[in-house]
């Protein structure tokens, strides 16, 4: 097997311990008493995408659904490596500093707090962003053809559930919520 794709294989082994501490949090919150929990599609689709994306980033590492590794892509991929290794540990310690507050649905539980210290002191949706770096970073360093499309269709459903996310923690924080957008970044730091 190629040695980034054992890398990555690590990795993702790595951090399933990670990703399933904050599916039980998430599956928590399912089963809290919630303040809102809208009803919209941005609930499910992008998780189902990123994990069908994880299934197929799996299979590209034993290289079905790849282009030939060539050794002048070996840079490009190194590169992509490192940009898949550093968000996917970013997008854990996101989700790791809401603590309580995480949820795998866009939701306001009832003992909601406005986390606004650590990475979320810079941007505002670092999960989001590390997610679409993770899958495109993936891409790239597997030559995945299989996982390249679905990485760029998420990007718009990425964007579109953060929005939302905006929208109901504006609506329960108000004017704390303002406050915040104006000194983070939305998914770049400070932009947004």
């Amino acid at each position: 097997m190629d040695p980034i794709n054992i890398i990555i294989g690590i990795n993702i082994l790595a951090t399933l311990g990670a990703n399933i501490s904050g599916t039980k949090q998430g599956f928590k919150s399912s089963i809290t008493q919630v303040k809102e929990r809208p009803k919209t599609y941005l609930q499910q689709l992008p998780t189902t995408l990123a994990t069908i994306s994880l299934l197929l980033l799996i299979i590209s590492l034993f290289q079905v659904g790849t282009l030939p590794y060539k050794e002048n892509n070996f840079l490009l991929r190194l590169t992509s490596l490192a940009f898949y290794l550093i968000f996917s540990w970013v997008q854990i310690w996101s989700y790791k500093s809401l603590g309580t507050n995480y949820s795998q649905d866009i939701v306001v539980l009832q003992k909601h707090q406005l986390v606004t210290k650590g990475i979320y002191a810079v941007v505002r949706h670092p999960h989001y962003l590390s997610q679409i770096i993770i899958e495109v970073a993936a891409a790239v360093a597997t030559l995945s053809y299989l996982v390249a499309p679905l990485a760029l269709v998420q990007i718009p459903f990425l964007f579109l559930r953060a929005k939302r996310e905006e929208q109901l923690l504006q609506k329960h924080f108000k004017q704390d919520y303002e406050a915040y957008k104006k000194k983070t970044g939305f998914f770049i730091p400070f932009l947004g």
